[in-house]
């Protein structure tokens, strides 16, 4: 395809588009879910747990004969790139995670690479967002934070080259592809756009044909040229709100799911009017988040089918056929998206009807029929042993991967247990504070005691256990003075937060009783303890408010604490 001036007609080249599926890496197990999430932790735990979210809705969405699988295993990758390659899905596009330096998910693509199998093209689309627990449907906790710089960059494009360089890997124009989930993110696309091609020129290689998602409403840099970039791509579901003009159905507790009409949303993307720029469409099986989004902010697009999906797919193909032929590109969202709800692979409902819908469909568009490509060869079982030299050399490399997890892993524990020292060093200073308060009711008891077992004695009646107890030296006035300096280096002062619902407005001090001289004495009022309730935290909140922190499951601050630090502040 040569790319000529904004406005102008693209050239078509001879040849069919290829057609690419998004494919997620998630499925297998990390340390860093594990530890997030929980031991065993993969896309198929929120996938399994799902729940409809109202009357006939599907859910959960279960696997069909590839079965919950491991992408660890080579036997799984074969039988994927052997499914795609047969129904006429050209190559697959890796979502990449790095995260200055460190690479996330990344096994399943590292085995691919490494061992050239399965022998079956492929790109890189780098998810360049940070991420949060909220990705799982709970609290917005960031996890790992996306960070730029130049460096970082040149770092990147290093690690890149190496995968460019695998004849595998899919070009347009002779350049290797690259995409860009979010472009918008980068702080200077077209800075980081000169390093990346800097770098490829002083390493010999073709620099990458750079595509960027439109994942942003802003339409002031729709243009991909304007961030230097060499096309752009549609990325279902998103600028529903700008192509659909129905509003959606809104539904659940807190009204924030929203649910769209399958058919209407093919429509308004296949009737999008052309740009002055090379645009490759996207094309998705479905969409239904609910099982990241089961507490809310769902997206639906209800009512896919085989058919619906056909109708879609045929149209961008014939559209990218005519004004690209071969170096036009069908995104297809996606391969394996089992918590979104987009998937080509075999589900327990439809079986392969997807799949055998896209071999149809791009047999009639092209001219050609599925699976006429040669076979995947099947992975090697039992690998040729290494040289020794080789075997040391991918110690050190895991070696490496490990010191990187293990100081993520100590800043993250660090985190957790600062939150938690915090929380209960206030927790311990507030008992510090109400034992205090104990001592000094206990001291007003005493008192009241003695002076009880003095005017019995005087009438006569004495109560012998009663004398020998006032007589302990355990209970003698003045603890509370000694009860008070052990507790001086962490007790509350008197505005301090109660994590019963309130705040102490007053400190109260022992009060002395008075004398009358004839051995009888004036009844003194207890200790008065006001505690101001909040009004702002119901009741139910402050019973649920330490819950969890036991068992560690959020690393959020509990309110009061945040209150109490203002108010110590103020």
């Amino acid at each position: 395809m040569t790319v000529i001036s904004a406005g102008q007609s693209q050239i078509p080249s001879e040849g069919n588009p290829q057609v690419l599926a998004f494919y997620l890496p998630q499925f297998h197990q990390v340390a860093e879910n594990d530890a997030w999430h929980g031991t065993g932790f993969t896309e198929w735990t929120v996938v399994a747990r799902s729940k409809p979210l109202y009357p006939g809705h599907r859910q959960p969405e279960l696997p069909g004969e590839l079965g919950f699988y491991d992408l660890r295993v080579p036997e799984v990758r074969f039988r994927q790139a052997q499914l795609a390659r047969e129904h006429g899905v050209t190559g697959f596009l890796y979502y990449h995670y790095w995260f200055g330096g460190r690479r996330m998910l990344g096994r399943p693509f590292d085995e691919v690479l490494r061992s050239g199998q399965p022998d079956f093209p492929f790109a890189l689309c780098w998810a360049n967002e940070s991420w949060y627990r909220r990705w799982q449907g709970s609290v917005d906790e960031m996890l790992m934070e996306q960070v730029f710089s130049d460096d970082d960059d040149v770092a990147h494009i290093r690690w890149l080259i190496e995968c460019f360089e695998d004849p595998r890997y899919i070009r347009v124009e002779g350049r290797p592809l690259l995409a860009v989930y979010r472009a918008q993110h980068l702080p200077d696309p077209r800075r980081t756009v000169e390093l990346w091609r800097s770098e490829c020129e002083r390493a010999g290689v073709a620099p990458p044909w750079l595509v960027m998602f439109e994942t942003e409403e802003d339409d002031r840099f729709a243009d991909p040229a304007l961030r230097g970039f060499d096309a752009s791509a549609e990325f279902v579901p998103h600028q529903l709100a700008s192509l659909i003009r129905s509003k959606p159905r809104i539904f659940g507790p807190d009204r924030s799911n929203r649910l769209f009409e399958y058919d209407e949303v093919a429509a308004a993307y296949m009737n999008r009017p052309g740009v002055g720029w090379p645009r490759y469409p996207c094309v998705a099986t479905g969409w239904d988040n609910a099982p990241r989004r089961q507490e809310g902010e769902a997206l639906i697009l209800h009512g896919s089918t085989p058919e619906g999906y056909g109708r879609w797919l045929a149209e961008a193909a014939r559209r990218q056929k005519e004004s690209s032929g071969g170096h036009g590109i069908v995104f297809v969202n996606a391969w394996n998206e089992w918590a979104e709800g987009a998937h080509l692979e075999p589900d327990d409902l439809w079986g392969r009807a997807y799949l055998e819908t896209t071999r149809e469909v791009l047999g009639e568009v092209f001219g050609t029929r599925g699976g006429d490509q040669a076979e995947v060869p099947a992975p090697v079982e039992h690998p040729v042993a290494s040289p020794t030299d080789e075997l040391y050399h991918d110690l050190y490399e895991q070696f490496v991967v490990l010191q990187n997890s293990a100081s993520g892993f100590l800043a993250y524990t660090d985190r957790r247990i600062a939150e938690l020292k915090k929380h209960y060093d206030a927790k311990v200073a507030w008992a510090k504070h109400k034992g205090e308060l104990v001592a000094e009711l206990n001291e007003w008891l005493y008192e009241q005691l003695r002076v009880r077992d003095e005017r019995m004695r005087k009438l006569g009646l004495t109560d012998s256990s009663l004398s020998e107890w006032l007589q302990d030296p355990e209970l003698r006035p003045g603890r509370l003075d000694e009860f008070r300096d052990d507790a001086d280096d962490g007790a509350p002062t008197s505005s301090q937060m109660d994590p019963d619902g309130g705040r102490i407005t007053s400190r109260p001090e022992a009060q002395p009783l008075r004398s009358t001289g004839e051995g009888q004495e004036d009844d003194a009022p207890p200790p008065a303890f006001e505690v101001e309730s909040d009004p702002r935290r119901p009741q139910a909140e402050e019973l649920r408010r330490d819950d969890g922190y036991d068992d560690l499951p959020t690393t959020q601050t509990p309110q009061w604490i945040l209150e109490m630090e203002r108010d110590t502040a103020e």
